[in-house]
């Protein structure tokens, strides 16, 4: 039986339920606490009508039918309650048996360091989930010693992709007579006639992860692989005032100037950013294919499409946040039958077929041409090695670094050059703590 506490921040019981047409039981924390096999508890943020949400509710539904007299307790958790607090609650005996987790050096890896996480080498190997795994989505899912990731041992799976992408309005475009651009000097085109117009272009999340993707988004179009690596995986030595970041940074600051982002939009979070576009507010928004579903589902009132963000052969993205199993956990084989039914075809192509990226999804399944357009922009982007991973994984604390520079930078109270040392500092302490 599928039970969910009141314990997010978010309200996705109702859909929750609709969605999976579960019973709701009340639960205690006794319950919570079983480690005799009776129960599975488990943490994630998705919404309930997006892609990940309603695949997981399925999987939850099969998991149980496939598992008699054993209840799956779900607690919902909003991202920043998680990404906060897990190092916390991981090292006492209240976490779950398994969880969705940000990847990355500065949450994964960072938890793998400090020893809060099962390593599941093994369980890859003996279930064939490497084999499901793309070697470039796999570097976030591996961790060495130091907690950075692509190195030799498991610690988490995820089961889709995900990488940033421009949503647009076709209405709006249509009425000032724009098509989509393909190059940056035409993005910037598109901008600019809508600011000529009165328009504010992009719907920005300063407040939250948004701002500082685009300026990442910003920093990719002047950077290739070599770059990605170093500033990632600490292959090299980065220079924050060289030409990616400071173009960054200046064209950032530009386009606060020239209108392309609002000035009031440092303090508004991702999801008032998502609802404001959903609601025909801005033309544009750039952010996560995360947000597919939600759109197909939540816009009915103009035509809608997505770009890749023009003048870059790279772009924010990587396999989608990891399942992981912390090493408390009391019910870890429960945990990993769970993953492994959301990795079967069933639920993959569910997921791709509700506007996610599936990993292991059968192609010719997905009927919905929006879904297959989406998959198939992942796959040229995997293909080709065009993931460039997120710019707040290299170092613990670096998404809130980000946060107040672009802060900073839309409210202008920094200079660029000032924001990017601000940035380069945590990062190369971080670089120079490694190892000890």
């Amino acid at each position: 039986m599928f039970r969910q506490p009141r314990t997010g921040t978010r309200t996705l019981i109702a859909a929750v339920l609709t969605a999976t047409a579960l019973t709701l039981s009340a639960c205690g924390a006794d319950a919570d606490d079983s480690g005799d096999g009776s129960t599975l508890r488990l943490w994630h943020y998705e919404g309930a009508n997006s892609a990940m949400g309603i695949a997981w509710a399925e999987a939850i539904k099969q998991f149980e039918a496939s598992h008699p007299g054993v209840t799956v307790v779900y607690e919902e958790k909003g991202f920043e309650q998680i990404r906060q607090n897990a190092g916390m609650i991981l090292n006492s005996d209240q976490g779950p048996d398994i969880l969705e987790y940000n990847k990355g050096n500065a949450t994964a890896g960072l938890l793998s360091k400090q020893g809060l996480l099962t390593d599941l080498s093994d369980v890859v190997a003996e279930r064939g989930w490497d084999e499901m795994i793309s070697p470039s989505v796999a570097t976030t899912c591996r961790y060495d010693a130091n907690g950075v990731m692509g190195g030799d041992t498991w610690y988490g799976i995820p089961n889709y992709g995900e990488f940033v992408m421009v949503y647009y309005n076709k209405d709006m475009f249509a009425e000032y007579d724009l098509s989509v651009p393909t190059a940056f000097a035409e993005f910037e085109g598109v901008l600019d006639t809508f600011v000529d117009n009165g328009v504010t272009p992009i719907s920005v999340g300063g407040a939250e992860y948004p701002a500082q993707q685009i300026l990442y988004e910003l920093a990719l179009t002047q950077a290739d692989r070599s770059f990605v690596d170093d500033f990632q995986l600490y292959a090299n030595p980065v220079d924050f005032h060289g030409p990616e970041f400071s173009y960054a940074a200046t064209t950032f600051a530009e386009w606060v100037d020239k209108g392309y982002i609002g000035a009031d939009s440092a303090g508004i979070k991702a999801e008032d950013m998502g609802v404001a576009f959903t609601q025909g507010n801005f033309p544009i928004m750039i952010s996560g294919s995360w947000w597919y579903g939600r759109m197909s589902d939540e816009i009915t009132d103009f035509e809608w499409g997505t770009f890749l963000f023009p003048g870059s052969d790279l772009h924010p993205g990587s396999g989608g946040n990891i399942w992981v199993v912390p090493s408390n956990a009391k019910n870890k084989d429960l945990a990993y039958d769970f993953i492994d039914i959301t990795m079967q075809p069933d639920i993959q192509n569910l997921l791709g077929e509700s506007g996610g990226v599936p990993l292991a999804a059968d192609p010719a399944a997905i009927t919905n041409p929006k879904a297959k357009e989406l998959i198939e922009n992942f796959n040229t982007l995997n293909d080709s090695d065009g993931l460039a991973f997120y710019p707040d994984w290299p170092a613990p604390g670096y998404y809130d670094v980000l946060v107040a520079g672009v802060q900073q930078l839309i409210n202008g109270s920094k200079s660029p050059d000032e924001v990017l040392d601000e940035i380069a500092k945590p990062y190369n302490d971080n670089l120079a703590s490694i190892g000890e």
